[in-house]
């Protein structure tokens, strides 16, 4: 077996804090990806690696991938050894390459309530400790020494309570300083978004939906809703939802900077809570043999969501399809981010519809202009002959539409649609009015649509 042991390296005069709230949990969640053995012992963390360190390279390709990569709390410090308390011992004696025999008493954890019996009796060294006859040292010092020093030489099994992720992200944050603007909780909320993200890689996830709620500082509230769970104090939150499992936190937090921009505090914000309610398995990526392309920016659901978050979802629309047949009708505006998109009519000409030849090819069912003219536009008959900036040339025609009886809003409609050429606009979209046409001597003609 090999462990490594690591912790926190000793700040630095004037070295910024952990960017974390919990910098224990979320080193631990971050190691995480190196082996599913983690354990935490005090400060530390002791990874059992042999069964995984040959997936990153073997002993010194894992060592220095554990040195170099970005990790939730700064430079780490670690050591190597057989055992979990040989590695813990070199990690806190400072001394990573030291015997087993030559380490200081002070880095083995059980030995330090008995320093001073054991200098007494002329140990400093593990060696000198192992030297001693067993049973003494069972009854002055206890057994759970005894314990510990036969699994630091290999002698016993070391068990530990692994440590598992949690089934939900749900995070708390105490503030040093009580916010009074909205917008300034996103610096606090950047750390718990941070370690979101730790938990989303280890989990190999992507969030969909997600909760931020704040807690008020109850002497200065005068919010009406109450949160039992918070002994009676008020409380606010915002839920913010993204359309695709997202892992990396640049566009949730942007969101977040977003809607946190459009919310009025009525008290200083104590603290801070994040929570999952809804996450998404990531699919995996499977990589090309030739060279692709990396498209730079966001993406166009990203840019959705931000305009959204921005503008409000009923500011921002998108064409969808409609069961309709009238042209007018085929395409509603809908909220760009609604829950169900609505499928419509593909084009096609509905069924059952009859087209009469009168001397012109019949219209294709695809063959629909780029522009609809709302409301149409009554033309002008000159002997009989439709004008639209001079007499109209019929080109194709017609197709019968017969749609909307039990619209009592707009009513039915009957018509023969052409497609017609003007002399100075080109092709047009225009139909005949087939009710009037029967039971009038001139039938009413409209302009409908102009192409590109």
């Amino acid at each position: 077996m090999h462990w490594i042991a690591l912790q926190r390296a000793p700040e630095a005069p004037g070295a910024a804090p952990p960017l974390l709230p919990d910098a224990a949990t979320a080193l631990g969640w971050w190691a995480l990806q190196f082996t599913p053995l983690v354990a935490q012992v005090e400060a530390a963390l002791v990874l059992e690696v042999s069964a995984s360190e040959r997936l990153f390279g073997g002993r010194a390709a894992l060592a220095a991938r554990l040195g170099t990569q970005d990790n939730p709390v700064g430079p780490l410090e670690y050591a190597h050894g057989a055992t979990s308390l040989l590695a813990l011992g070199r990690l806190w004696s400072h001394a990573p390459h030291s015997p087993r025999d030559q380490l200081p008493l002070h880095a083995l954890a059980a030995a330090r309530p008995h320093l001073g019996l054991l200098a007494r009796l002329g140990c400093q060294t593990w060696g000198q400790l192992r030297a001693l006859p067993r049973g003494g040292v069972a009854r002055r010092c206890g057994a759970a020494l005894v314990d510990a020093l036969d699994r630091a030489y290999g002698a016993r099994p070391e068990a530990y309570p692994w440590l598992q992720l949690p089934e939900v992200f749900d995070v708390a944050l105490e503030l040093a300083t009580s916010v009074e603007s909205a917008p300034a909780l996103l610096f606090a909320a950047r750390r718990l978004l941070a370690q979101l993200q730790l938990w989303l890689q280890a989990r190999q996830r992507g969030v969909l939906v997600l909760e931020l709620r704040w807690e008020l500082d109850p002497r200065r509230s005068n919010a009406q809703h109450v949160d039992a769970h918070h002994q009676g104090g008020a409380h606010g939150q915002l839920r913010l939802q993204t359309a695709e499992p997202a892992q990396e936190m640049q566009h949730v937090q942007r969101l977040l900077a977003e809607q946190l921009a459009r919310v009025t505090l009525p008290a200083p914000v104590i603290g801070l809570r994040l929570r999952t309610l809804q996450t998404q398995a990531l699919a995996g990526e499977s990589r090309s043999l030739l060279w692709d392309e990396v498209r730079a920016g966001d993406s166009l659901q990203q840019l959705l969501e931000r305009l959204v978050a921005r503008l409000g979802p009923q500011q921002v629309l998108r064409p969808t399809l409609a069961a309709d047949h009238r042209p007018e009708r085929m395409q509603q505006w809908r909220a760009a981010l609604a829950d169900a998109i609505h499928s419509g009519a593909s084009g096609a000409a509905p069924a059952g519809v009859a087209a009469a030849q009168i001397g012109a090819p019949v219209l294709d069912a695809g063959c629909y202009p780029c522009w609809l003219v709302e409301p149409p536009e009554a033309l002008v008959l000159r002997a009989g002959v439709p004008h639209y900036h001079g007499p109209l040339q019929l080109l194709a025609g017609p197709q019968r539409l017969e749609a909307g009886w039990l619209d009592t809003d707009a009513g039915s409609a009957l018509r023969d649609y052409f497609v017609a050429r003007s002399p100075v606009a080109g092709r047009v979209w225009i139909y005949r009015e087939r009710l009037h046409s029967a039971t009038t001597a001139r039938a009413r003609w409209y302009l409908h649509g102009l192409f590109a």
